[in-house]
């Protein structure tokens, strides 16, 4: 009996440390990338640029940890820190008004050089896709375009980023469903009045009568992904053309993006 409780305390002790080590080695990860990363989102991602100094350091950490949690790898290109960088930030931006939010449905991002096919193939004929959501065997993996990634943090990305279309989408499915309602992120009053407001813009769309991407008719999911866009690339311009849907994604979001830095 005693043995069996001397082992006993032993498997716990074992268990205790290997544990802290765990943790103490995720720290210092997640340290040496907040060090190495961080002129790298000075020099490549604007919203980190609009930040004050303390929302600055939060947003380092988040990405720190999103890259401590989450696998990124390349088919047919070599993923760079700035690939990783810009990755990161597009999984934050749309959380960053939630004080914890982990992408429990995400394991890896894989990174094609450009666009591809439902095949997933990257080269040959019919390649479209910029970036996509896997599901079936594809579940819990993200599949991105290179270069889709990277014009989505330059100066000619305009209302589009591939990559936060792309979050947003994982954000929807959060709930269970991807049908643009974030069920996890709009409390129940709210649901209504964004699907009335999503049919009323998509009609808009429609009739020639607005300037949001007309990807966005394809169905409820990609009107709420393609909004999502528009509000973090364009904010100003969005609350002035369309002030409603402005602020209905500021309330999804819990961030008021337009004229002046976000606290």
């Amino acid at each position: 009996m005693t043995t069996i409780i001397v082992l006993l305390i032993i498997i716990i002790v074992l268990a205790g440390y290997y544990l802290l080590s765990g943790k103490r080695k995720l720290k210092a990860s997640i340290t040496a990338t907040h060090v190495v990363y961080k002129p790298l989102l000075a020099q490549h991602i604007p919203f980190y640029r609009e930040l004050d100094s303390e929302a600055k350091l939060v947003f380092e950490q988040k990405v720190a940890t999103f890259l401590a949690g989450i696998t990124i790898e390349g088919v047919g290109t070599v993923v760079e820190d700035t690939d990783r960088v810009m990755i990161a930030s597009s999984a934050i931006i749309p959380v960053f008004g939630f004080k914890d939010w982990r992408y429990q449905n995400l394991t890896n991002v894989i990174l094609y050089p450009d666009t591809f096919d439902g095949e997933f193939q990257f080269e040959g004929e019919n390649r479209n896709i910029l970036g996509m959501v896997g599901t079936g065997y594809m579940n819990g993996q993200m599949i991105l375009s290179r270069a889709a990634l990277i014009k989505g943090f330059s100066r000619a990305a305009g209302r589009e980023n591939t990559a936060i279309h792309e979050f947003v989408h994982l954000l929807d499915k959060s709930d269970g469903a991807t049908d643009g309602v974030p069920e996890n992120l709009l409390a129940h009053d709210y649901v209504i009045p964004w699907l009335k407001m999503i049919h009323q813009e998509i009609h808009e769309i429609e009739a020639g009568r607005s300037d949001i991407n007309p990807y966005a008719i394809t169905n409820e999911a990609e009107f709420f992904a393609v909004a999502a866009e528009y509000f973090f690339q364009k904010p100003d311009e969005l609350k002035h053309k369309h002030p409603e849907l402005y602020g209905m994604l500021s309330t999804i979001f819990m961030q008021d993006r337009a004229g002046e830095s976000i606290k």
